[in-house]
């Protein structure tokens, strides 16, 4: 990211926050193109040119400056389900914070962890992680998480439904 910000002139986003000088990252046509593609990733660069009223040629280009310069990733993402982890928790953990970036580093290494945020508040890291099962979530908690040096406590919430899961937001006008 430091590139990023270097190639627009400033050393880096510490710059950026203290000046409050930036290029902006997108104009409305790169918004256009991200609102569509957060829809349907797949949809046709022809499909977003005549939604848009532009050419494909610049949907292409676009697409390829955005993802290059990784403002966005169009990625599939399967559901847990469709690969058997039908249960998910969130998971808040304290730690002694002396070991914050080595346990940061080792539970995002976990398969089953699919979030891993540092956090201000009660607890210090919070995940989100997918199992198959209670069994799988137990032996999660007592021998992943449980067995790691620093973790002082780990409190879980099973998640029971999903209301909304969703990669669609909306692109404030910066």
């Amino acid at each position: 990211m430091d590139e990023f910000w270097r190639a627009r002139g400033q050393s880096d986003v510490r710059e950026v926050l203290v000046t409050g000088q930036r290029d902006a990252l997108l104009d409305d046509l790169d918004r256009g193109i991200i609102r569509i593609l957060q829809r349907a990733g797949r949809t046709p660069n022809s499909e977003i040119a005549r939604s848009l009223d532009v050419s494909e040629a610049t949907i292409r280009n676009r697409i390829t400056r955005l993802t290059g310069e990784g403002l966005i990733n169009i990625v599939a993402v399967p559901t847990p389900r469709a690969v058997g982890l039908t249960m998910s928790a969130i998971i808040g953990i304290s730690i002694d914070l002396r070991q914050l970036t080595d346990l940061v580093e080792q539970i995002a290494l976990f398969p089953e962890t699919r979030y891993v945020g540092v956090a201000t508040g009660r607890y210090d890291i919070m995940i989100e992680a997918f199992f198959t099962d209670q069994q799988h979530l137990y032996e999660f908690v007592a021998e992943k998480l449980g067995q790691l040096g620093g973790v002082t406590n780990a409190e879980t919430s099973v998640i029971l439904k999903v209301a909304k899961f969703s990669y669609e937001w909306e692109i404030p006008n910066i």
